[in-house]
């Protein structure tokens, strides 16, 4: 048995589709771990969906902002973007379906030395509390409360944790941490509208997985999120958003050894 972790696939269904036949995926022996965002901006975000369900539990999915964008524009909170391509999905006959399997997916998840997560995680959390601040997210994401919780999602404040954050805005700087960060400040304060690459994080701020993290050690954090990041690996992180949905390339790697393959987008 082997495991796959995949980068963003953004609604690519040819290039992901390539891409299991390329790495010779066996949904009745290997597990896909899937870093989120599997739709939105590219052409086929439907058919990713249906393709992603049908494999159950050969497919281990986290949740990215743009899959938690498609639950709050199917639950009308939040206005569609220009260069949204959700059509398709929201005029799908088996929507319900596909929707709350999606909102049934983890936030994080962790796997003897791995953590997968959308984003990353933020300075000073240790594995086990970003373990149960997602789990916090998750129960509401499956719950009866899911509608106005995504009522509230919306918006970049908090810009620091605080043990004593409640409510709405605790489970809202959770969610931005995992599927929206980049650029942060030593002290955690969160830069969510900076997109570049690395070498041109707003003043005062650093690449997220920059900041010491001792209480991390030992751990390998798998993301994506970070196009301009490109695919990317440095002791304890493995990046692997490579823009396919921008012309760039979609990236696997296997976790039990580290090969990589590519297809282009």
């Amino acid at each position: 048995m082997a495991s796959f972790a995949i980068g963003d696939i953004q609604g690519c269904y040819a290039q992901f589709s390539r891409l299991l036949e390329k790495i010779r995926f066996d949904p009745a022996a290997d597990r896909l771990w899937l870093v989120g965002d599997l739709v939105n901006r590219g052409p086929e975000s439907l058919q990713v969906l249906r393709l992603v369900r049908s494999l159950g539990e050969a497919a281990v999915v986290v949740l990215g902002n743009h899959d938690l964008y498609l639950l709050m524009v199917d639950a009308g909170f939040k206005h569609r973007g220009k260069d949204d391509t959700l059509a398709r999905v929201l005029e799908a006959p088996d929507r319900g379906e596909l929707l709350d399997w999606l909102a049934g997916r983890a936030m994080l998840h962790t796997e003897g030395s791995h953590v997968m997560v959308h984003a990353g995680l933020p300075p000073g959390w240790s594995v086990g509390r970003a373990r149960a601040l997602a789990t916090e997210v998750e129960t509401v994401l499956r719950g009866p409360l899911r509608r106005e919780f995504l009522r509230h999602l919306q918006g970049d404040r908090p810009e620091c944790w605080n043990d004593s954050l409640d409510g709405w805005e605790r489970l809202r700087f959770v969610v931005n941490a995992l599927t929206r960060m980049r650029f942060c400040t030593p002290d955690g304060r969160l830069a969510l509208r900076a997109k570049g690459p690395p070498q041109r994080a707003p003043a005062g701020t650093v690449p997220w997985f920059r900041v010491p993290a001792p209480e991390r050690a030992g751990y390998t954090v798998v993301c994506g999120h970070w196009s301009a990041l490109g695919y990317y690996r440095e002791e304890g992180l493995i990046a692997l958003d490579s823009g396919c949905v921008w012309g760039g390339k979609l990236t696997a790697l296997r976790l039990e050894d580290g090969t990589v393959w590519q297809v282009a987008g």
